[in-house]
């Protein structure tokens, strides 16, 4: 009887009620808001008291004034995260009380939720020395997530300000480049979680999203991620012949279906790159979820987004030299309707023969262009066509009005735009004109020749010696082959007055030979890296290598009328057969001052000999 009429046992606590420490501590009495302090503070505090005391807190969020956020930063370092449901839920109550009756603490509040966008780090000491930081595999870190989100939603609730005060917290909180990929994957993910929520904020989350990863893009040229693959290529091979003879069969044979050898095998060499594949990876997954709702595309949504990752590219991609990977985000969702490509080639050539536009932007508008057209499966011919004859207009017009006068010379500085204009136009024609000539040969050269190229190539600004070499000399076999125009004379001429810069140093005279005036480069190369590979590829022309016949059939030029058979092909409508692409294909940046340099799914620099 004595047990059953006897209060329940309390938490063990110091002092009277909150209110009541809070007012002694007004007054001066400090000893029991000292407990309170030390008694939140303690890392072994039991679910049942962090209850209590949230309770009593959510009852005295008027007291928590500016005066006591010392108070409120022991309140917000509480681990309430990995507590039991109820925990949780009175937290999310007591952050939403604060918020609303003190706004002075929404930035406290806002950082101790952005601080929880990683997973938590485990450091082991040993003799006062850290020998592992790594991140904690948490089993709940999903769920951990999701809790954070919600309190976040929580308090963007109650205060309608937060997005703007939000936003500094999420640039200052983004880890370094160099933290683990695990912390990196996790922050990236939620952070495009908090544009479903916060849509006000999408656009500048996508912003500082692809603000760093062109950091990692830059930091990471193609020609050293190829290093580092073979390196690493190398030293497997290596491993496995030493290996030999030391397993059974049936034992290596299990090794090979493990998951893990095989997701191994995605794995980037180089650490920067694995970082960016990632990054990537998730970028691609979030550009796909908000374009499609259930499995259709969303032509609304589509367009909002469309129209954000156009602002971030003109603002971020546009103005970057040499980035390999991270503009084709905009390759992506372009792929998903026509639409989207011809308004992204719309916009491209406004930038492009809008002269108030600095020259270098003009001609990177140009690079994007050739490579876009060249590179984009799901762009048809007829808006290959439709862009031809923008870009050949525009050029005939630019040759009309500076041909002749003061600046009727070949000169990168004047005539920046022309000459990227001009190499996009022949780096089209080299990746497509298979497809303009196919199903009637006679109909597509009479579409070639109506673009007139000799007039192009003939004019005094002289785009030939201004070009790649390669872009020129594939240009060159292609035009000569289908009796467009006859590119060597011109070719030989600028070779003879090519004169190399000599330049002296400590190691002796060095004679360098710029071959990329235009210090220009094709921003849809091929795609390196192999997780987010695997979402491009399926939208991408590829290079096809070309036999040694093949070669031979493009210096042989189509004499029209000559042969039986030739002229057979012109009555059925069909292309010859030795109609090849030469297997010479430029690729990107040949100066000595080398970008990134792609061999992989472009054509080698090859020559192609003057016809005798």
């Amino acid at each position: 009887d004595e047990f059953i009429s006897s209060p329940p046992r309390k938490t063990v606590r110091f002092g009277g009620t909150l209110t009541d420490i809070l007012l002694k501590y007004e007054k001066g009495e400090t000893t029991d808001f000292e407990l309170l302090k030390h008694q939140l503070s303690d890392p072994d505090i039991k679910d049942a008291q962090i209850i209590n005391w949230l309770h009593e807190f959510r009852a005295s969020v008027a007291y928590l004034t500016k005066e006591l956020e010392q108070l409120v930063s022991i309140l917000l370092k509480l681990p309430w995260l990995r507590r039991s449901r109820e925990v949780v839920e009175e937290y999310l109550g007591f952050l939403g009380n604060l918020v609303s009756a003190q706004t002075v603490h929404l930035r406290p509040c806002l950082r101790m939720i952005v601080s929880q966008f990683v997973p938590p780090r485990i450091t082991i000491r040993e003799d006062d020395v850290d020998i592992s930081d790594s991140d904690d595999d948490d089993e709940n870190l999903s769920e951990n997530f999701n809790t954070c989100h919600r309190a976040l939603q929580t308090v963007a609730r109650y205060v309608p300000s937060t997005p703007q005060f939000l936003m500094p917290i999420l640039v200052e909180n983004f880890p370094f480049i160099n933290k683990s990929e695990r912390t990196l994957e996790c922050y990236v993910h939620n952070l495009l979680r908090v544009t479903v929520y916060l849509p006000t904020l999408r656009l500048q989350i996508l912003e500082l999203i692809i603000e760093k990863l062109l950091k990692l893009d830059v930091s990471t040229p193609q020609q050293d991620i190829e290093d580092a693959e073979e390196t690493a290529n190398n030293s497997d091979s290596e491993e496995k012949s030493t290996e030999e003879g030391l397993f059974d069969m049936e034992e290596d044979e299990e090794r090979k279906g493990n998951k893990v050898v095989s997701s191994s095998s995605e794995r980037m060499a180089h650490p920067l790159a694995e970082r960016l594949d990632i990054l990537m990876t998730i970028l691609f997954s979030y550009i796909k979820d908000v374009c499609h709702v259930d499995g259709k595309l969303d032509i609304n949504n589509t367009k909002d987004l469309y129209r954000d990752l156009v602002s971030v590219f003109d603002k971020l991609i546009l103005p970057t030299h040499a980035s390999c990977h991270v503009q084709y985000f905009m390759f992506y969702i372009c792929s998903f309707k026509l639409g989207l490509a011809e308004a992204f080639l719309d916009h491209l050539w406004k930038k492009l023969h809008d002269p108030n536009n600095p020259s270098v932007i003009r001609q990177t508008a140009g690079s994007y262009i050739g490579s876009f057209l060249a590179r984009a499966k799901f762009i048809p011919v007829v808006t290959v066509k439709a862009c031809l004859d923008l870009l050949v207009n525009w050029m005939h017009k630019y040759i009309d009005n500076q041909d002749t006068g003061a600046n009727a010379y070949c000169d990168v500085a004047l005539h920046g735009p022309f000459y990227s204009t001009c190499q996009a136009v022949f780096y089209t024609l080299i990746f497509r004109h298979k497809q303009l000539l196919d199903g009637n040969l006679r109909k597509g050269l009479s579409y070639l020749q109506s673009l007139n190229f000799e007039r192009i190539v003939m004019c005094q600004l002289n785009p030939l010696k201004i070009c790649i070499p390669s872009v020129v000399n594939l240009f060159a076999a292609i035009t000569r082959k289908y009796q467009l125009v006859f590119c060597y004379t011109i070719i030989e001429r600028n070779n003879r007055q090519f004169i190399p810069v000599v330049r002296s140093g400590t190691g002796g005279d060095l004679v360098q030979t710029c071959t990329n005036p235009l210090d220009s480069f094709f921003p849809f190369d091929p795609y390196m890296l192999k997780r987010s590979k695997k979402t491009i590829d399926p939208f991408y022309q590829f290079w096809e290598e070309l036999s040694a016949e093949d070669l031979e059939n493009l210096k042989k030029p189509i004499k029209r009328g000559t042969s039986e058979d030739e002229d057979d092909d012109f009555l059925k409508g069909e292309t010859p057969q030795n109609d090849g692409v030469v297997g010479i294909a430029p690729n990107s940046y040949e100066s000595n001052t080398r970008s990134p340099v792609s061999s992989i799914g472009s054509p080698p620099d090859c020559y192609v000999p003057y016809p005798q």
